[in-house]
């Protein structure tokens, strides 16, 4: 691959994290009672609790709703980086990346 080469797949692989830095995922569990806003760098942006569909007797659900609720964030914006990065994998591999 020549340098021309490398460097206008360094500037696609730039735009893609750009692209990501401002993709923004939200997933809600517990009807809504739960909801986190994760960016396509996995950074997390928000997390809201609805305080009038959260039962203060039972924390332990309140718990299990940010885990999922942050695991299924996660998830999605890693399927959505993959998905941005597939059609430069091949190149990024010959450059040792």
């Amino acid at each position: 691959m020549s340098k021309i080469d490398q460097a206008k797949l360094m500037m696609r692989v730039k735009k893609v994290q750009k692209e990501l830095e401002k993709e923004v995922i939200k997933i809600e569990k517990g009807d809504g009672a739960v909801a986190v806003e994760i960016t396509g760098e996995q950074k997390i942006k928000k997390i809201h609790i609805d305080p009038q569909s959260i039962d203060l007797d039972d924390i332990t659900q309140l718990e299990r709703w940010l885990e999922d609720a942050v695991r299924d964030a996660i998830k999605e914006s890693q399927r959505i980086a993959s998905e941005k990065m597939q059609p430069m994998m091949g190149a990024l591999g010959s450059l040792g990346l």
